[in-house]
C-alpha cells in the first residue's frame, strides 16, 4: 500500500537574466534554505535529496546541498532536459510513495548562458539527431536554432490543419504578461498587448515573434515532500498533497506520425496526463488551476488540447473564449509561464510546484485562484520525457 505524499513546503528565489544571478551553488543553497523553512524542517531531517539541472558538471548537486549541510544522505543528480525540475519531483514522491523513506528534497537550479539552447558536447552525436532528421524533413529552417525549429514547426502543423491564426498565439503571450504583473519571481513583469508581441522582432515569418519564446533565465526552487503519516508525527503541514503523477517518453508515434506536434511531445504529454486522470479519479475539467509548460506559446496552445482542457483542434476557440485565464474554465499558468516567468531548465518543474502550492494554500496574493482545490502540472522535456502531477486540498 502507497504512503499519502505531501508537499510539505516549497521555495524559490527570483528568476534574473544570465549574468544578473548568483552562482548555481548558492542559489540552490538558498532555494532549499527556503524550502526548509517553510516546512519547519530542519536539514538533518531530510533523508534524500534529488537535485535537477541541465547545465552543470556532475555532483553539481552535491555542490549546492553542501552549502546547506553535509548529513552524508543520497544526493541523486538528474537531468532530463526542460523537464528536469518535475523529473527530481517524480523520483522524490516515488522514494515516499514506496515506503522507502519519508521526508525527501527535491532542488532543481539553473545558470544559464544567453542565447538559444544548444548542445554543449559537439565532439559526439547529439540525442537529437534523430529529432533533427525528421524536423529538417518536414520543416526544413535548418538555420532557425533547434527549439524554435520543433515549437514553431509543431504550432505551423496547428495552423496548417486548424487554421490557427498567429494573432492567437499573441494572445496567449499577453495573457502570460498580466499573469506574472502580480509574481514577483517572475523575470518579465510587464503587461504587453497582443499588437506588442505580433510587433517583437520576427524569429520565423508567419510562425513566430521573439515575444513568443521564453527567454533563457537562472533561477531555482525547492520542494520538502513527506509521508502523512510523517506530517502528522512532526506537525509538518499535510494540506496539499500529489495525489497522482506520471512519467511518461516517446513511443513510436513521435517519428512514425511524421507530425512536428509528435514531434514535440504531443502523445508523451496525453499519455502522462491519462495515467493521472485515472490514478486521481478525476478528469480535466475538475482542476481549477495549471501550471504547463509554455516554452513558446505554441506549445501552450499544443498543451491544452494534449492535456484535454479542450477537445483537439479546439485550442484556439479556448483561447477566444478566454476559458485560459481567471473567470474562465481553467486558470493557466498564473505565475506567468516559462514565458514571462522565466525557465531556468532545472528549476521549473518545482518553480510550477511552488506556484500550485500556494495556490492550493490560499497564499498566492494577486494571483489567487479563487477557491482553488485541485491543481495539475505539466513538465516536457524534448529527447524526452513529460511529469505530469496531481495536487489536491485536503481540507
Amino acid at each position: 500500500m502507497q504512503q499519502k505524499v505531501c508537499v510539505a513546503g516549497v521555495g524559490m528565489i527570483p528568476f534574473l537574466k544570465p549574468g544578473a544571478s548568483e552562482s548555481y551553488f548558492a542559489m540552490g543553497a538558498t532555494a532549499t534554505r527556503l524550502a526548509l523553512q517553510d516546512a519547519g524542517v530542519d536539514y538533518p531531517q531530510i533523508q534524500q535529496a534529488y537535485v535537477g539541472y541541465v547545465y552543470g558538471d556532475s555532483t553539481c548537486g552535491q555542490r549546492a546541498l553542501y552549502e546547506v549541510g553535509m548529513s552524508g544522505i543520497p544526493v541523486v543528480n538528474v537531468n532530463n532536459n526542460c523537464s528536469t525540475g518535475s523529473s527530481a519531483l517524480f523520483l522524490a514522491r516515488q522514494a515516499i510513495a514506496s515506503g522507502a523513506v519519508d521526508c525527501v528534497l527535491a532542488l532543481g537550479f539553473e545558470q544559464m548562458q544567453p542565447g538559444a539552447l544548444a548542445s554543449q558536447f559537439t565532439d559526439r552525436p547529439s540525442p537529437f539527431d534523430p529529432f533533427d532528421t525528421l524536423a529538417n524533413e518536414l520543416v526544413g529552417q535548418p538555420e532557425i536554432p533547434l527549439a524554435l525549429r520543433y515549437f514553431g514547426g509543431a504550432g505551423l502543423a496547428h495552423m496548417q490543419e486548424y487554421g490557427t491564426r498567429l494573432e492567437t498565439f499573441a494572445k496567449i503571450r499577453a495573457k502570460a504578461s498580466r499573469h506574472a504583473e502580480h509574481n514577483p519571481m517572475a523575470l518579465f513583469r510587464k503587461v504587453v498587448s497582443e499588437d506588442d508581441v505580433m510587433n517583437s522582432p520576427i524569429m520565423w515569418p508567419g510562425v513566430m515573434t521573439r515575444l513568443m519564446a521564453c527567454p533563457p533565465t537562472c533561477g531555482a526552487a525547492a520542494a520538502v515532500l513527506c509521508s502523512e503519516r510523517h506530517a502528522r508525527r512532526h506537525g509538518l503541514s499535510a494540506d496539499v498533497q500529489i495525489i497522482a503523477q506520471a512519467m511518461t517518453t516517446d513511443t513510436d508515434v513521435t517519428f512514425g506520425k511524421r507530425d512536428m506536434r509528435e514531434l514535440v511531445g504531443f502523445s508523451m504529454a496525453r499519455n502522462a496526463a491519462t495515467q493521472v486522470y485515472e490514478a486521481a479519479g478525476v478528469g480535466p475539467s475538475d482542476f481549477d488551476v495549471v501550471e504547463l509548460h509554455d516554452c513558446f506559446a505554441h506549445n501552450e496552445l499544443l498543451s491544452y488540447e494534449s492535456l484535454g482542457l479542450c477537445p483537439v483542434g479546439g485550442a484556439e476557440k479556448f483561447v477566444e473564449d478566454g476559458d485560459n485565464t481567471y473567470g474562465g474554465s481553467i486558470v493557466t499558468n498564473p505565475s506567468g509561464g516559462l514565458l514571462s516567468k522565466g525557465h531556468p531548465l532545472g528549476a521549473t518543474g518545482l518553480a510550477q510546484c511552488t506556484e500550485l502550492v500556494q495556490q492550493l494554500r490560499g497564499k498566492a496574493g494577486p494571483r489567487q485562484v479563487d477557491k482553488a482545490q485541485l491543481a495539475l502540472q505539466h513538465n516536457l522535456g524534448l529527447g524526452g520525457a513529460c511529469v505530469v502531477t496531481a495536487y489536491q486540498r485536503i481540507n
